[in-house]
């Protein structure tokens, strides 16, 4: 192996993913399965985690699951320790588990806020603690991705669905990734965030039928993300080959945020 490979092997490492059971959460846990990150993906249901399982496991990867409803404390702590207990430690954390409530923010129900907030923030802060005070803050040592979107970098035209508590989420956990790296920059950890732009997934679904179209046509590069287009970008971020690199949002949006 050259030097230069030996900065992207994840041989050895644990990586625990949020919301990987399909979606962009199951991407980034093939990239980093697949450079050698043992994968355990957390989600609600246990038919789509087995099913993400095997899809691995037919690939090679290293792969395990633990199903959690995430917008509790008390469950996050759980994943964490269930975690541990199987692994003994945690060296990558990817926080993809999210959702979403369409609705004009004059009129978005007090129940729907909550709801998005509850996983989206709330959830993702639980278990980054809990995560850290059981493995990275005592080894010294941790990779946090935290998923963000460019829907939490910019707003959108009064056209398009209203997202404001996905979107009011999405900006929060953008400082939270800023703030969380200069604190935690010296127990080695580094904490930085990926904002997607429009991915095609079962969140999505209900835009990009309507307005798929018109989204990639207003995209620089002129396409939606792929199903390979998280995997460099997350491989970077968890791996030594980005060990000088915290507290920043990379954008992989085929270039939306920039117009």
């Amino acid at each position: 192996m050259t030097a230069l490979a030996k900065l992207f092997d994840l041989s050895g490492r644990v990586a625990l993913i949020t919301g990987g059971s399909r979606g962009l959460g199951l991407q980034i846990a093939e990239a980093l399965g697949e450079f050698g990150a043992a994968v355990v993906l957390a989600a609600r249901k246990a038919d789509e985690l087995d099913t993400a399982v095997a899809h691995l496991a037919a690939q090679g990867v290293n792969a395990s699951a633990i199903a959690a409803d995430l917008r509790t404390q008390e469950a996050a702590q759980t994943l964490a320790e269930r975690t541990m207990a199987a692994h003994g430690r945690i060296d990558i954390l990817v926080n993809n588990a999210g959702t979403a409530w369409g609705a004009p923010a004059e009129e978005h129900a007090p129940e729907h806020w909550r709801r998005v907030m509850d996983l989206n923030l709330d959830g993702l802060f639980f278990l980054t603690q809990a995560v850290a005070r059981a493995s990275m803050i005592p080894r010294k040592s941790g990779k946090i991705i935290n998923i963000a979107s460019i829907e939490g970098l910019k707003g959108h035209h009064h056209s398009a669905m209203g997202t404001i508590a996905y979107a009011t989420s999405k900006g929060a956990v953008v400082q939270f990734t800023r703030a969380l790296a200069a604190e935690w920059g010296h127990y080695g950890i580094t904490v930085n965030a990926i904002a997607p732009g429009w991915f095609p997934s079962r969140m999505t679904r209900a835009v990009l039928e309507r307005q798929g179209a018109d989204l990639a046509e207003r995209t620089p590069l002129g396409r939606l993300g792929g199903p390979d287009d998280l995997k460099g970008a997350a491989l970077l971020l968890a791996s030594d080959a980005g060990g000088h690199i915290t507290g920043q949002i990379l954008s992989v949006d085929g270039g939306a945020s920039v117009i």
